[in-house]
């Protein structure tokens, strides 16, 4: 099968994120199949951006897989700049339209940006060659800028995007999910019910496999922690407003004493005022802030952590479910987990692995820490491996490139 997989952000292992088009693809390449990943040549997720020294467009084979990058200027925000790298993006789809499929007629066509807009450049070529045409829905769009950024449903941006929305629905041969329960919002928009297939996000076994650094990152600090009898609350990832790490933060001022100690790793925009929250409050016995690691250091810094915390701001727009990865990667550490997301999917229920409680609560965080930290090694062991054991069964890309591709074949 010829595969033609557009995402304007598609990052890979030489790029960095984002990864899941190449977890995709890369299996789909190995199983025989030929894909062809289409992005903009900058994107704000990448580590490292394809240099196309001053060419319209270019080739590069990663993994087997063909990326074929389209000129797109650099830009900075949300801003002006970010429209005239999306809409130089859009452009190339239909001028480069012979390029891109010069290695084989496309038997499915992919449009998997995060915004809509990439439908119609897709469906154009689908509708040329006679191929399956397949939406994958990220965010739901325009409804994430509208409950989340409070943009009025009348702006001429907000209608636009519900246009091409709307037109993804109708026209789709299918449409594949990372959110749960976002069928009825896609059946009131246009979707006929049988074309919806849910495919979240997962976990690569592979990265979990390799040896760890010697020493660990962070070792001899957390070592010590251990040695004082303390018991290690670990989150790990970005420090952002949706995060909802204050009520994390403020937990700490009801666990003095307890022995229990709450981590928090990563960059982002509100750490530095988190970190200094922290010391208005003299939390330093209980929490402590350390710097961000690389991604290949993720699975070492959890492995040494006694339990795991994940939260996420109160939002209407989670009523249609949650696919973080941070998720995923605490279950696959085999540590318990602290989960404090208001949505109706909720894999640390599902597979027994940890306490989920309301968002947005310091004390509850507080109890769930005690709770954990009075269990038995043996009982936060169990606890570690049902959520091993879940990932690995239902969330691991072998599983998801599979489930995917049947949503192709159909």
């Amino acid at each position: 099968m010829n595969i033609l997989y557009i995402n304007h952000y598609a990052g890979s292992r030489r790029h960095g994120m984002e990864f899941r088009p190449w977890f995709m693809a890369k299996r789909w390449a190995q199983a025989g199949h030929n894909v062809t990943i289409a992005a903009s040549s900058y994107s704000h997720l990448r580590t490292r951006n394809p240099d196309l020294n001053g060419k319209k467009f270019s080739e590069e084979t990663v993994d087997g897989i063909r990326y074929f990058w389209i000129s797109g200027p650099e830009y900075h925000g949300n801003g002006v700049g970010r429209i005239k790298n999306m809409l130089s993006f859009l452009s190339g789809l239909y001028r480069y339209g012979k390029e891109l499929t010069v290695h084989g007629v496309p038997d499915a066509v992919i449009a998997s940006s995060t915004y809509p807009l990439d439908i119609y450049p897709a469906h154009h070529i689908a509708k040329k060659y006679g191929a399956a045409l397949i939406y994958e829905v990220h965010d739901l769009w325009p409804l994430s800028p509208i409950e989340l950024g409070g943009m009025s449903p009348k702006h001429p941006y907000i209608q636009v995007m519900q246009a091409a929305e709307n037109y993804c629905y109708r026209h789709s041969d299918r449409v594949v999910s990372l959110l749960p329960n976002a069928k009825a919002h896609m059946v009131e928009h246009g979707l006929a019910p049988e074309k919806f297939f849910y495919v979240p996000n997962g976990i690569e076994k592979a990265d979990w496999e390799k040896p760890f650094g010697e020493p660990p990152v962070y070792s001899e600090q957390l070592s010590r922690y251990h040695e004082q009898g303390e018991f290690l609350i670990g989150y790990a990832g970005a420090h952002g407003i949706a995060n909802a790490l204050d009520s994390f933060v403020d937990a700490g001022d009801l666990l003095r004493g307890k022995k229990i100690r709450l981590l928090l790793v990563g960059p982002g925009p509100e750490r530095e005022r988190l970190i200094q929250k922290a010391k208005e409050k003299n939390l330093d016995d209980v929490v402590t802030f350390l710097p961000p690691v690389g991604r290949g250091q993720i699975p070492e810094l959890l492995s040494q952590m006694d339990a795991l915390y994940i939260g996420l701001q109160r939002q209407p727009l989670f009523r249609f479910g949650v696919s973080p990865n941070k998720l995923m990667d605490y279950m696959m550490a085999g540590k318990p987990v602290i989960f404090a997301i208001d949505a109706p999917n909720d894999m640390v229920a599902e597979a027994g692995c940890g306490v989920s409680i309301p968002p947005e609560d310091s004390a509850a965080i507080a109890r769930a820490a005690e709770q954990l930290s009075s269990c038995t090694k043996e009982k936060l062991e169990q606890m570690g491996r049902h959520g091993r054991e879940y990932i690995l069964k239902n969330n691991e890309y072998d599983v998801l490139s599979r489930r995917f591709l049947e949503a192709l074949r159909r």
